[in-house]
């Protein structure tokens, strides 16, 4: 079994195969949306080719920027298009493909690589691990009322939101109705000022907005949009929705600079006439609109999963790119069993900077690569993998230590699809 790289000659070749893996046929967009797989980079592509010439298997990569934690953003292959055909399944193709990924993309110096997995068993053998999750929210129409912010109502404290961040608060924006076909070139803008921002957010390339490549919004299907402005006539945010069902107002994301813009976004969608329920399809896990609804059983969580996946790499590099909250020095001994690799890391943070460096010195925690992927963007407590039996604590005091360092300034989340 051969693993070659691909061209962009072998586009149509590599859909085909790609979609006959899944016993499926590449047919075309619906009217207004683009073709997902439009966006494929083809020098990033790989095939797995037979002795006798068959293409067998097929994996791919995007190129994209992860927001880590400190704001610090990073290169992150985003692996897709994977896929085996049926008649070569369980011969060792896929783990050979994803090896030579791998190696290829390290060999490249990237230090990360992240995936959406169709399933949760398959990638964690290749060192992956879940890192951000979310989770839909429904709110019936007759219980969306809001509440009045306690905080405010009792103390007169300036209004949440005008600089803080956080809040209902009093919004001095407003909110404009548009169709998807009109505003390609602000939600493109509004998701990158967003994604700069927030923990485990992903980019979206020029070229996907262009080609319509993807989930809406990035496709250009039929979608309204509520774009927010601030008091300067600036867009900060976006929810685009649909009328999925007869009573059902389906939110594909809601985008906000910051909580003041959710909310009226929120309060938007959650005022709109004739309207059954309203569904937010990407709710981030610790966002705080089910407690500004004045009845805090109106929102009905479901579908709570797992999201991005993330592989290090180059476990120095990786650790030392993201940002800190605290100060202290933790002794990471880390199993690499796919790639057939261990190491023990020492890492030392001083003033939120960090440094991590190869030692002998006795560790304060042992685990797989995979959990090391699962803790790093902060939306995965190292205790909770402690206490679940993944990883080891040499020490009482070990999983605090690590919670505390590997604790982000807010939870991470990723809407973007690939």
């Amino acid at each position: 079994m051969e693993i070659r790289s691909t061209t962009d000659q072998d586009f149509d070749v590599f859909v085909d195969t790609l979609f006959a893996a899944f016993a499926r046929f590449p047919e075309p967009p619906a009217e207004g949306g683009g073709a997902w797989w439009s966006a494929l980079e083809m020098d990033r592509g790989l095939f797995a080719v037979t002795p006798e010439g068959q293409r067998v298997g097929t994996a791919g990569a995007y190129s994209f920027e992860l927001t880590l934690p400190g704001e610090n953003l990073v290169p992150a292959a985003g692996v897709t298009a994977v896929g085996v055909l049926p008649s070569h399944r369980r011969r060792g193709v896929l783990s050979a493909m994803m090896r030579h990924q791998l190696t290829d993309l390290r060999a490249q110096g990237e230090a990360l690589s992240v995936l959406l997995a169709s399933e949760a068993v398959i990638y964690r053998r290749f060192g992956y691990g879940p890192a951000t999750y979310t989770r839909r929210l429904t709110v019936p129409r007759h219980k969306a009322a809001l509440a009045l912010p306690r905080a405010q109502a009792t103390t007169g404290a300036p209004a949440a939101g005008t600089g803080t961040g956080s809040g209902t608060g009093s919004d001095t924006g407003s909110v404009e109705l548009l169709r998807r076909a009109d505003c390609g070139e602000i939600l493109e803008a509004v998701y990158d000022r967003y994604r700069r921002t927030q923990p485990g957010a992903l980019s979206r390339p020029h070229r996907w907005w262009a080609l319509g490549a993807g989930q809406p919004p990035v496709s250009s299907a039929r979608r309204y949009v509520a774009v927010h402005r601030d008091a300067e006539g600036v867009p900060d945010g976006y929810a685009s929705y649909t009328l999925a069902e007869p009573d059902t107002l389906t939110v594909d994301e809601t985008i906000a600079t910051d909580d003041a813009v959710f909310t009226a976004l929120a309060r938007f969608l959650l005022g709109h006439d004739l309207v059954g329920e309203v569904v937010f399809k990407h709710f981030p896990p610790e966002h705080p609109l089910r407690w500004q609804l004045a009845d805090f059983r109106a929102g009905r969580v479901s579908d709570d999963t797992d999201w991005l996946w993330v592989r290090l790499l180059d476990v120095p590099q990786a650790l030392s790119a993201r940002g800190y909250l605290t100060d202290g020095e933790l002794v990471l001994d880390v199993d690499d069993s796919f790639l057939g690799e261990h190491g023990r890391y020492l890492l030392t943070v001083r003033d939120g900077k960090a440094e991590c460096v190869p030692t002998d010195r006795e560790p304060d925690l042992s685990l797989d690569v995979s959990d090391l992927g699962s803790v790093y963007l902060g939306g995965t407590a190292p205790s909770t993998l402690v206490r679940a039996g993944h990883i080891r604590a040499h020490h009482p005091g070990a999983a605090a230590l690590a919670d505390a360092l590997f604790r982000a300034e807010r939870a991470p989340h990723c809407l973007h699809w690939f």
